[in-house]
C-alpha cells in the first residue's frame, strides 16, 4: 500500500493514479468513510487524462488510527504534508461533507502555484452548529446522538445513516442502493471508532467562515437540495457568499451523498468547471 508520514509521525494511506505531468486532481472525502468513496470520480477523471489522488484521513480508511490530530487544522496539515510529498502543482481539490471543510481549510493555507480550483460537495462550511450567531444552524442535540448512537452499537448505527437520510433513501419513491448502503458501511467499519466519535465535534464546531473568506481561487460549491445531513440553507447559501470567486449549482430532490447517487450528472458538471 502507498502511505507517507506526516509532519508528526502518523502513516496516511493514500492513491495516486494516472501520469504524473497531469493536472492532478485531489479528493477529500465525508465522515467516516474512506478514499474509496471516490471511486466513481477517480476513474472517470483519469479517463480524461488527468491524475487522480485520493487519501483516507488519519483514523478512516487504511491510515494509522491515531488517537491524536483530530481536528481541522490537523487534517489540512496532514494534506499539505501529501501535497509536498508529491509535489502537486495546479491541482483542483474537490472534498465531500466533512472533506469539504478539510479541502476548505488547506486550499485556504496553500502555498502559491499548489491549487487552481476547488469544489465544494455538499460541503459542512462554513458552520453547522446552532450558535446564537449561527440560529438556523443544527441543535446540539443532533450531533450528541450522533455521538450516543456510534458509541453505542457502531456497527448498526453505520448501517441506519446510510439506509436513511444519507442517501435520501427514507424517502418514498426513491430507489434503494444495498451496495451503496453496504459499501458505505464496509468503508466506515475499516476506520477508528475514535476518530469518528472525535470528529463528530470537528464537523459540527469547526467555524470556516475566514476559510471561505480566503480562498481567492474559483470554488464550485454543488449541493443536494434535499440534504437532511448538511441542510443547504445554513451551508451552500451560505458558503457561496462568502467565497470571492464562487459559484452554486443545486440539485433539486437529492440527498446529502448525491455525487454517489447520480454520478453522471456530477461528473459531468464537475468536469465543465474543471475545463472552463
Amino acid at each position: 500500500m502507498a502511505t507517507f508520514k506526516t509532519t508528526d509521525g502518523t502513516s496516511i494511506f493514500y492513491k495516486d493514479w494516472g501520469p504524473k505531468n497531469a493536472q492532478p486532481i485531489v479528493f477529500h472525502h465525508g465522515w467516516p468513510l474512506s478514499s474509496d468513496d471516490w471511486d466513481n470520480q477517480m476513474l472517470f477523471f483519469l479517463s480524461k487524462g488527468y491524475r487522480v489522488i485520493a487519501h483516507d484521513r488519519r483514523g478512516h480508511g487504511r491510515s494509522e488510527q491515531t488517537d491524536q490530530g483530530h481536528n481541522m487544522d490537523t487534517f489540512a496539515a496532514d494534506v499539505a504534508d501529501l501535497v509536498r510529498e508529491l509535489d502537486l502543482r495546479n491541482a483542483i481539490h474537490i472534498g465531500h461533507s466533512t472533506g469539504g471543510g478539510e479541502a476548505a481549510r488547506y486550499v485556504a493555507r496553500a502555498e502559491p502555484g499548489r491549487v487552481a480550483k476547488a469544489a465544494l460537495l455538499g460541503a459542512i462550511p462554513p458552520l453547522m452548529l446552532k450558535t446564537p450567531a449561527n440560529p438556523d444552524g443544527v441543535p446540539q442535540e443532533v450531533f450528541d446522538g450522533l455521538r450516543a448512537g456510534l458509541a453505542a452499537n457502531r456497527t448498526q448505527f453505520f448501517l441506519d445513516v446510510p439506509s436513511g437520510p444519507f442517501y435520501g433513501f427514507n424517502r418514498p419513491g426513491i430507489e434503494v442502493s444495498q451496495g451503496l448502503i453496504q459499501n458505505w458501511w464496509r468503508q466506515g467499519m475499516m476506520g477508528s471508532a475514535l476518530a469518528h466519535y472525535r470528529s463528530i465535534e470537528v464537523f459540527s464546531e469547526t467555524d470556516q467562515t475566514e476559510d471561505l473568506k480566503a480562498i481567492d481561487v474559483p470554488v464550485l460549491v454543488l449541493h443536494g437540495e434535499d440534504d437532511q445531513v448538511v441542510p443547504i440553507a445554513n451551508s451552500a447559501h451560505k458558503a457561496v457568499k462568502l467565497l470571492k470567486n464562487g459559484r452554486l449549482k443545486t440539485y433539486p430532490g437529492l440527498s446529502h451523498g448525491f455525487f454517489a447517487t447520480h454520478p453522471d450528472r456530477v461528473n459531468a458538471d464537475l468536469l465543465a468547471f474543471i475545463q472552463s
